[in-house]
């Protein structure tokens, strides 16, 4: 039924046989919904995972993370809300994702993949065991910007001898978003443009910039309107770069694509204990 519709669609998209039915023995892809997961989302990750002929699941993980909650409420004896435990209620989203994702992969004894790119890793935008479960991180090393540009081409031209992906318009269409909170969420609201976010990442670690010249570079780089918003970045860039060192010495492994790379086990050496550039930071105005 299922297998069989995806292999006639992928033939039918000029993906060879053989090709398409390796993809499906070999691929399996796993929504895990929570009370804040959209709709959308839902929708685009099913069409992805069809487009592509991966073995495809959908799981609530609702329950689960009700009870971690019911559990924790009962032992402080106090209810958790999103104005006081706004980062707990988050994360336990994202790790009771974790066990599921890996007891998949144990009964298939497969590869699980990590998803997080360079711009989380970065500024420490993931979760310890959520989304940062893995064996390897695959994109640990590639910056959120380029990989957006990357799923555009996908969508429209793609790879040569594969053509395009159009499934994926469901995905490119959408703010990207952690959807963990009730309320609306996007990832660029919670750090900042990920182009910006990129090019001080660039400017700070590949070429050594200080604060207070990266500052000056981004009145150059973008547009005058986002003025009120340089001094807010940089500091919160370097911010979360200090505080964020244990999680990259915690990724699953990754690829080392560019003189960009942020692993500290190959690459990027930082000190987990620092002074977290807090009298650099202070001397901007």
């Amino acid at each position: 039924g299922g297998l069989a519709r995806k292999l006639a669609y992928l033939v039918d998209q000029n993906v060879p046989l053989e090709l398409a039915s390796l993809v499906s023995k070999l691929l399996t892809t796993v929504y895990q919904s929570s009370a804040n997961s959209g709709e959308v989302t839902k929708k685009a990750a099913a069409a992805v995972a069809f487009a592509v002929g991966s073995n495809h699941h959908e799981i609530s993980i609702s329950k689960i993370v009700s009870e971690y909650t019911n559990l924790v409420e009962s032992s402080l004896a106090k209810s958790l809300t999103w104005k006081d435990d706004d980062i707990a209620l988050q994360n336990i989203q994202a790790r009771a994702r974790g066990p599921v994702v890996w007891m998949f992969a144990n009964i298939k004894n497969a590869l699980l993949l990590a998803t997080s790119n360079r711009s989380e890793v970065a500024v420490g935008y993931a979760t310890m065991d959520g989304d940062t479960c893995g064996s390897i991180s695959p994109i640990a090393g590639i910056d959120k910007a380029f990989l957006r540009q990357w799923l555009r081409w996908v969508e429209t031209k793609g790879p040569e001898g594969l053509g395009p992906l159009p499934a994926l318009s469901e995905v490119n269409k959408q703010q990207p978003s952690a959807e963990l909170r009730p309320t609306a969420q996007t990832d660029e609201a919670d750090l900042m443009p990920y182009e910006v976010l990129e090019f001080i990442e660039r400017a700070a670690i590949r070429d050594k910039k200080s604060p207070a010249e990266i500052l000056i570079l981004l009145k150059t780089q973008f547009p005058v309107a986002q003025k009120p918003e340089y001094l807010r970045w940089v500091k919160l860039f370097f911010t979360l770069w200090s505080k964020s060192q244990w999680k990259r010495e915690r990724y699953a492994p990754a690829f080392h694509l560019d003189d960009e790379s942020l692993d500290p086990k190959t690459w990027c050496r930082f000190p987990i204990l620092s002074g977290g550039y807090r009298k650099e930071l202070a001397e901007l105005k």
